[in-house]
């Protein structure tokens, strides 16, 4: 018998013979990732949020991150901010920090401030709909992206985000879109070179305001 009919008589044997241990059934109620064991989940969060190239900064209250943005910006050069969401607004004005309210010379906008619908843990990735004030626009178009996000927002996996999403939202409000932001925007399809801002921001920062009581 040949080499190749050996192996021919082999496959057709093994075949015809029943597995003594068949594979159980899968369950597919169940994650196919298991929740880690850690017990602070801002700290998984922060940990994958900057393997992605995000910037995080953790702020203990508002006042905080009113003053860790100011002094952000204080370090760079980039002049047209906008923000519209008004509770950022609010927030912000305060601080005497210049931004703009509306789409005026959208086309020349450095950085857009939104805030975003939840936080995923397992991936470090931000949850982003077109319900939100900014739209589809301001998480896409400007050069960097600032995102304010609350301790109540984060959740450990896609699944869970989307609950929230669908809990804050009613169907004939439900967003058009939804989105997850994993780091910044960046692609390597042009002859296997990185390239960041390619289909959209090429800079993501992230405040992460602890609005948790219980921590």
């Amino acid at each position: 018998m040949s080499a190749r009919e050996n192996i021919l008589s082999r496959i057709k044997q093994a075949l015809e013979t029943p597995t003594e241990n068949p594979m159980p059934k899968p369950d597919f109620s169940v994650g196919v990732y298991a929740k880690s064991e850690e017990e602070y989940p801002d700290v998984i969060f922060a940990e994958n949020f900057k393997k992605n190239n995000g910037d995080f900064y953790y702020c203990e209250s508002p006042e905080v991150f009113v003053n860790e943005l100011k002094q952000l910006l204080g370090r760079r050069d980039e002049e047209n901010i906008y923000i519209w969401d008004r509770y950022l607004q609010k927030l912000i004005e305060k601080s005497g920090l210049k931004f703009l309210y509306d789409d005026t010379d959208f086309l020349r906008a450095d950085i857009g401030i939104t805030k975003c619908e939840a936080l995923i843990s397992r991936t470090g990735s931000v949850l982003i709909s077109s319900r939100q004030t900014g739209g589809r626009r301001l998480s896409i178009y400007p050069p960097v992206h600032i995102v304010v996000a609350f301790a109540s927002q984060l959740v450990y996996n896609v699944q869970e985000g989307l609950s929230l999403v669908r809990n804050k939202y009613d169907q004939e409000v439900f967003p058009s879109m939804i989105s997850l932001i994993t780091g910044p925007s960046r692609t390597a399809d042009i002859e296997k070179t990185l390239v960041l801002g390619a289909h959209g921001p090429k800079e993501i920062i992230l405040f992460f305001i602890d609005d948790n009581p219980t921590s």
